[in-house]
């Protein structure tokens, strides 16, 4: 019979048997998907307000992820390119970050939230955060 692995949010002491997420391991897989997706210039830090980054230990990198047991809510700001559809964009974006997370770890994603704060013009402006 398969033994049972528990799931356990870094912030806990390890123990035999579990396996255990950093909070930065699923803010990496969120980057990777969302730089995935034709039409996503950039991640933008700068579009997380003041009010929400003091209310959120889980920011960074302009990505939110709070987790509740194995669900995990995710919010992540991000520039469109110009000439693509946002609606598209963003919905790529959601099913993208979706599918990795669940598959990459074993947290249940409740929702994805993107936040398109801005269209860039040009590859300038393009550059990843990392």
């Amino acid at each position: 019979m398969a033994k049972r692995v528990k799931i356990i949010v870094a912030d806990e002491t390890e123990e035999k048997d579990n396996v255990t997420y950093k909070k930065n391991v699923v803010i990496s897989i969120v980057s990777l998907a969302t730089q995935e997706i034709n039409g996503v210039a950039s991640i933008s830090r700068k579009s997380v307000s003041v009010i929400r980054s003091a209310l959120s230990k889980n920011i960074n990198r302009g990505i939110i992820v709070d987790f509740e047991k194995n669900l995990v809510h995710i919010d992540v700001f991000v520039n469109v390119k110009f000439g693509y559809s946002v609606k598209d964009v963003a919905f790529r974006v959601q099913e993208n970050i979706k599918s990795s997370v669940e598959s990459m770890t074993e947290f249940k994603v409740d929702s994805v939230n993107v936040h398109v704060v801005g269209v860039t013009f040009n590859d300038v402006d393009s550059d990843f955060v990392s």
